[in-house]
């Protein structure tokens, strides 16, 4: 998909030099990723990968992962519109297509 942030790292924020500290704090906690997505979207999306149709049990579950589907983990709406649950071997291959979709077209050199 165009325009879909493939990153795995987050982008670092751009701070100016002038800013007080309790203010680049303020910026910086409300920027971090909401804390509990993982267990919502198992409870919501079920302990199966979305991608291969794998299930996991309790015991295996620690194997499923949540993929972000439009790139940013900030986005993190309450009904998981934003998520997929993936195992770890489908959530690598979807990064993995991406960074060799933007190596193959040039973006990446």
């Amino acid at each position: 998909m165009a325009g879909r942030n493939r990153s795995r790292r987050p982008q670092p924020m751009k701070i100016a030099p002038d800013k007080p500290v309790s203010e680049i704090l303020a910026e910086l906690t409300n920027s971090a990723p909401a804390s509990g997505y993982r267990e919502r979207s198992l409870a919501i999306h079920g302990l199966i990968c979305a991608k291969c149709g794998r299930e996991f049990d309790g015991a295996s579950r620690r194997l499923l992962t949540v993929h972000h589907k439009d790139g940013n983990h900030n986005n993190n709406p309450p009904d998981g519109s934003n998520w997929e649950n993936l195992c770890i071997y489908c959530h690598d291959d979807e990064h993995s297509r991406g960074l060799l979709g933007d190596y193959i077209s040039g973006g990446r050199q």
